[in-house]
């Protein structure tokens, strides 16, 4: 079992008159490192329209690299415009993954379209950065991943990363939707795509990680870490219905693999789950495990998925 040591909530979103689009939420943490700070990028929320409608936002703060709790700059403005009408990311940008490939900076983003007969549909899209990763420019007004005869919907949480030599996507997929209540609610499951430049995918089409609390367990946030000559990935996990809750919302838990495509889950090694009290007390989710000056850290977020921003955990020993 791994041990991570909970250092508490890093940023709290609050854009004031300056940011109205960064009113709420900090989602979806994901880093980049740079000689004197560390960038997190996430997603926000303005405030709800007049239908009570959201519209997600991606940005970044960048923390101090000998202090991740000093926030040395927010951004200005969203990294991403968010899509014209009809388009696959007219009505919001989360979440974000971004890396770094030689002097590229390369964001891939799910991208969120409103519907009639279900909430939404999402597809991932492609963008790219001139500027050291501040903002970026889409490669294009349409998803570079998107719906397929195996994968129908929702198409979403991108993580990306670049192991032995060729890019590799880790995302979800819708496989029902699930009405409880008279609210269709998503159920999807974790994937992978592979890539020789970061642009064509070949999907692999299977689940990579097996339910364990229910047959209809939705799984998001696939981040993989290789260290000690295993690939570790920490996810989330939820029940289909009533997860908006202590009792079913959001866990995170842990699978292993040698070759990046068989995983074994164990979620009894996660080691970490809800505080007794506080702002992690319901639910502890997207996960993102990072490494800072010899360093292992887990950004996550705490209840409602990050509406009250997202925390950091340190890991004592080391991932074997």
């Amino acid at each position: 079992m791994f041990t991570w040591k909970k250092l508490g909530k890093v940023f709290t979103p609050c854009g004031g008159t300056e940011r109205p689009w960064l009113k709420e939420f900090a989602q979806a943490p994901s880093s980049l490192l740079f000689d004197d700070f560390v960038r997190i990028y996430f997603s926000c929320r303005p405030p709800a329209d007049e239908n009570g409608q959201y519209a997600s936002r991606s940005a970044y703060v960048d923390l101090d690299r000998a202090d991740l709790f000093k926030v040395k700059h927010v951004a200005k403005q969203p990294v991403l415009e968010l899509g014209g009408p009809g388009e696959f990311d007219e009505f919001g940008t989360y979440p974000i993954s971004v890396i770094r490939d030689a002097e590229v900076f390369r964001a891939y983003y799910a991208g969120w379209t409103r519907c009639e007969s279900v909430p939404f549909n999402v597809a991932i899209g492609v963008a790219e950065s001139d500027d050291g990763g501040e903002t970026f420019r889409k490669l294009g007004r349409g998803p570079v991943l998107g719906f397929s005869p195996d994968e129908p919907f929702v198409i979403s949480g991108p993580k990306i990363r670049h192991f032995e030599g060729r890019w590799h996507l880790w995302y979800i997929a819708g496989r029902k939707w699930k009405v409880v209540d008279g609210r269709p609610e998503p159920v999807y499951k974790i994937r992978m795509a592979t890539s020789a430049d970061g642009i064509h995918w070949e999907r692999h089409n299977r689940d990579l990680i097996e339910s364990r609390i229910e047959e209809d367990e939705a799984q998001a946030s696939p981040d993989v870490f290789h260290a000690n000559g295993t690939y570790h990935m920490f996810f989330c996990y939820r029940y289909s219905s009533h997860y908006r809750s202590h009792k079913h919302g959001y866990r995170i838990g842990y699978a292993s693999s040698t070759n990046l495509t068989d995983w074994t889950r164990d979620d009894t090694k996660a080691g970490i789950t809800v505080s007794e009290e506080g702002w992690d007390s319901e639910m502890v989710s997207y996960p993102h495990v990072f490494e800072v000056d010899g360093r292992i850290y887990m950004a996550y977020l705490g209840n409602q998925v990050g509406r009250e921003g997202f925390g950091l955990a340190a890991l004592d020993g080391d991932l074997k």
